[in-house]
């Protein structure tokens, strides 16, 4: 896009005077003609819009779909074969005992929702990666790549459940699909911002600036939130999907507070919500927590045994006040064996150091 702006901005420098003026007066002779084709443009435009909608068949949300799906296909192979060469030393055999306990839940998910529209239809294939990367994603083609990092991370078998049910609510969902849509609309949309910026002014300067502007906006008004949303969306089906297991799908929203825990006591810091393209961990708890009282109707509705144990969320808001309690008397502890080893006044201790 850049390269073709430079082109058309060289051809015009290029111009003799009298043909740049000749050119002017062509517009202006034409302008009803270029209106008109303006307008005809911004209604084809339009209606290709318009017809390149869908509407999902499991969330009744209406989506916009550019890439047909031979071609998105295609794409997906090619993305499924880089990240096999990028991962190939780092597999778990399908002996593995991690391995197989994630294919085990994997697979009880994907029993327990054939119902659901493009579960049957996708053949599911699992890859574990030994990673510390806290980390899952599934391609547009079925291949679902899980760290080992997550599968340590997770409390129990409920809250892997919900995170493998996240994934398969992305592929079908095709959010990767409706993404790639987007961002080529907004390339498209960019290109003619950046195209009528030119028009008025036709400086290197001002198209820098243009360009610098339209990518910036693009991203964290409409990249970023966009892609907060389909998180957002993958957390609620992939809830549905795990109640339908019969999982306890009260764990799904404690597994986001202990990452949040975790991310507090190694000193990582909290990004605002708004530089990244997932939603903060608390607001995917105070999510969840909205959501699963509708996810245990679900669980009801399947058959599924009752919950017999306590609630995860209060068993963590529990252990939570305990770790707390037990951290301030450790740090009053130390406090007080400081001041035991330390029996000199500060003045004379500042006065030996010094020597």
């Amino acid at each position: 896009m850049k390269i073709e702006e430079r082109g058309i901005r060289k051809w015009w420098h290029a111009l003799p005077p009298n043909k740049k003026e000749h050119f002017k007066e062509s517009v202006r002779k034409n302008k009803w003609k270029l209106l008109l084709g303006l307008s005809t443009f911004g209604f084809l435009f339009v209606v290709f819009y318009f017809t390149h909608l869908e509407v999902s068949p499991i969330t009744g949300r209406t989506k916009l779909l550019l890439l047909g799906k031979e071609h998105f296909s295609l794409l997906a192979e090619l993305e499924y074969e880089a990240y096999m060469e990028e991962f190939k030393n780092d597999f778990l055999t399908e002996k593995d005992a991690q391995y197989l306990n994630i294919k085990e839940v994997f697979y009880h998910l994907i029993e327990c929702n054939k119902d659901i529209p493009g579960i049957s239809e996708i053949k599911w294939i699992i890859h574990v990666v030994d990673s510390p990367d806290i980390n899952a994603f599934v391609l547009p083609n079925g291949h679902v790549f899980v760290f080992t990092g997550l599968f340590n991370a997770v409390a129990n078998v409920h809250q892997l459940a919900f995170i493998l049910g996240h994934e398969i609510a992305h592929a079908v969902l095709e959010h990767a699909a409706e993404k790639a849509s987007v961002v080529h609309l907004l390339d498209f949309l960019g290109l003619i911002f950046l195209t009528m910026i030119w028009a008025v002014c036709p400086r290197d300067s001002l198209a820098i600036v243009g360009q610098w502007l339209q990518s910036t906006l693009k991203e964290y008004l409409f990249s970023r939130p966009y892609s907060r949303t389909l998180e957002a969306e993958a957390d609620k089906i992939g809830l549905r999907l795990a109640a339908k297991a019969c999982v306890d799908v009260r764990s799904s929203s404690v597994f986001w507070q202990q990452l949040e825990l975790a991310d507090t006591l190694s000193g990582h810091p909290n990004v605002p919500e708004w530089l990244s393209t997932h939603p903060s961990h608390g607001n995917r708890v105070e999510q969840l927590d909205r959501l699963i009282p509708e996810a245990l109707k679900i669980r009801e509705t399947c058959n599924c045994p009752p919950l017999s144990e306590p609630d995860p969320r209060l068993v963590f808001k529990l252990a939570m006040k305990d770790f707390l309690k037990e951290s301030e008397k450790k740090d009053l502890n130390t406090t007080a064996e400081k001041q035991k080893v330390d029996p000199l006044p500060i003045g004379k201790q500042k006065q030996t150091s010094g020597a």
